[in-house]
């Protein structure tokens, strides 16, 4: 796993890998701004002076509340930008993921044979049906993750166990079908789950860290490639021959 990083980081220069990172960090800002806002206006349509024993108050203290109000959704926009940056950013580079795949193993796998390719439709597919997944799943479990980290200081262990299994399986298959069916990726994938999660558990970790969560779903993105070749089981997994037709894949840049 630890080598699989090594070798990311070395192809880091690479004019495709930047680009994606681009893509990546633009299209995370979108998605919060749009986070804030909906937030914002679901927030002012509820009827706070009509809140039974509190809503005089509030009422009362109308610039007051104005004020705390604004200050509680910001830190709530920033605890959940912490919290969703990994899925979210995950999810807008898998669109782009193929750009990836194809680099790294254009530079270390040249003897592979060509591989199945992705369309964007499916891309476009897999990336939101994925951040949809992880966005849900993190909503549902954040108050368990706040009073976990509360009560027992472990909510980070559920964190990262949670999305390292999303992240780490998203990575996984996203490399693994563009050469393997869906059955036998799966199959391989069951035979090395806990390896997969690890994985996911790093690059979650990462995710989390200032400045490397910029990159750092590029880096897993080539990362599982060498990851996925190197399985100890992939042997017994050769490619499936790719469809007689690829105009439908991706184009990289």
């Amino acid at each position: 796993m630890f080598n699989a990083l090594s070798k990311a980081l070395a192809q880091l220069s690479d004019p495709r890998f930047k680009r994606v990172i681009l893509i990546g960090i633009g299209g995370s800002i979108v998605v919060f701004i749009a986070l804030g806002v909906a937030l914002w206006a679901a927030l002012d349509l509820v009827p706070w002076t009509q809140i039974p024993f509190v809503g005089e108050w509030i009422a009362d203290a109308d610039e007051i509340f104005s004020v705390l109000g604004g200050i509680g959704l910001a830190g709530l926009i920033g605890i959940l930008t912490y919290f969703l940056f990994p899925p979210v950013m995950t999810a807008i580079v898998g669109i782009f993921l193929e750009d990836i795949c194809e680099a790294v193993e254009g530079k270390h796998y040249q003897n592979l044979p060509e591989a199945r390719g992705q369309s964007v439709t499916e891309a476009v597919f897999s990336g939101i049906r994925f951040l949809g997944i992880v966005v849900l799943v993190n909503l549902i479990a954040f108050p368990v993750y706040i009073t976990l980290l509360i009560v027992l200081g472990a909510g980070a262990f559920l964190y990262y166990g949670v999305n390292g299994y999303l992240v780490g399986r998203e990575f996984y298959e996203v490399v693994a079908l563009r050469r393997l069916s869906p059955k036998r990726a799966e199959e391989l994938r069951r035979r090395h789950k806990g390896r997969i999660t690890l994985f996911g558990v790093l690059f979650v970790f990462l995710m989390t860290v200032p400045i490397l969560n910029l990159i750092a779903p590029v880096l897993a993105a080539a990362a599982m490639v060498h990851f996925f070749e190197g399985l100890p089981a992939r042997k017994d997994f050769p490619d499936d021959p790719p469809p007689a037709s690829g105009g439908s894949a991706v184009q990289t840049a």
